[in-house]
């Protein structure tokens, strides 16, 4: 049986701080946006809630997600990964409102798979973090909305931490630690669907014959569903499945993270260029600096024999070092020295 997700009371933005953002585990929060002046007015139904949401327009158009019917709602690759099986539209607030909320009514079977994904509160719906406030520590992290019928997203991942809050419809996550990387056959990493890579497995119902291995992520598999008013805190680099299982659904989410720090995605590439491709024992040598510079647990005093004023690039962090860094890095990746 696959185990639950931690699940806890809403809490207050001190408890959030010291005992939820500072683990690495996902939390759930039952109730947490109960009194969202949108999670009341989805009480009333689909229809509430679209006209709801109406108030907000004005700001730019959503970039909406659209899927054929006979994609199930799942957006994914095409079948040779040359593409997607869906297109990419800029839709106004109240016409794509309009549609979810005709879709919903009708129950139709053959509706179209819509989803407005990451739509700014500040940009699109102006307004909505007056009346919907979240009091949790994220920083600076705008809302974002995400907004769309039953739809599925691939198994992906976030650079940042993530707090997602169900405002209306329900939402099934599906969440796998870091080290299944290996077991979840990630896909293309410079052709995505939304950013990060995802998953090639469908975890709903996957192909066992041909991704053998992801047996074995499914017993480290964590799932949650959650109603509207409930909060989930997912870690950074966690994979997560998410699942729309109503006709009309909206989700709110917060990524907050060191704006001015480098993603170490793009070191992961450039490891792939000067890295990956050496022959084995140069490789093992290299991964010898790695592990005493980057990994070790005592990688932070690496340098801690040289005089501090010598120690350049491997000084403790700080603005200046950071600064010295990327000189140093624009100088090697220009064949400087």
């Amino acid at each position: 049986m696959t185990p639950a997700v931690i699940d806890r009371p809403a809490v207050d933005a001190a408890t959030f701080a010291g005992e939820i953002a500072n683990g690495y585990v996902p939390v759930v929060l039952r109730g947490q946006v109960r009194d969202w002046a949108a999670v009341r007015a989805g009480r009333g139904g689909d229809r509430a809630m679209a006209t709801y949401l109406a108030r907000f327009g004005g700001g730019q158009p959503l970039d909406v997600m659209i899927g054929p019917p006979e994609i199930g709602g799942r957006f994914f690759y095409n079948d040779d990964l040359s593409g997607f099986n869906f297109h990419k539209q800029k839709v106004a607030l109240g016409q794509f409102l309009g549609q979810l909320v005709r879709y919903s009514e009708a129950a139709a079977a053959d509706a179209h798979a819509l989803y407005a994904n990451a739509a700014t509160a500040p940009e699109h719906l102006p307004g909505w973090d007056e009346d919907n406030w979240l009091d949790l520590p994220t920083g600076d992290a705008p809302a974002r909305l995400w907004i769309g019928n039953a739809t599925r997203v691939a198994t992906h991942y976030d650079e940042s931490s993530n707090v997602a809050c169900v405002v209306h419809g329900r939402r099934r996550f599906t969440l796998f630690p870091p080290d299944q990387i290996a077991n979840l056959y990630v896909g293309p990493l410079d052709q995505t669907m939304a950013g990060p890579p995802s998953s090639m497995v469908d975890p709903e119902r996957p192909d066992l014959a041909r991704y053998p291995r992801f047996a074995e992520a499914l017993r480290h598999a964590q799932v949650a569903e959650l109603e509207p008013g409930d909060a989930i805190f997912m870690p950074a680099l966690w994979w997560h499945h998410v699942a729309a299982l109503d006709p009309l659904n909206v989700l709110v989410n917060y990524w907050w993270a060191d704006a001015a720090a480098p993603s170490p995605f793009g070191a992961l590439v450039h490891g792939l260029l000067a890295v990956r491709d050496l022959p084995p024992a140069q490789r093992a040598a290299w991964r010898g600096w790695f592990d005493h510079y980057i990994f070790a647990d005592d990688a932070q005093d690496a340098a801690a024999h040289l005089p501090e004023p010598a120690r350049g690039i491997l000084s403790p962090a700080s603005p200046a070092r950071t600064e010295r860094l990327r000189g140093f890095l624009i100088r090697l990746l220009g064949g400087g020295r």
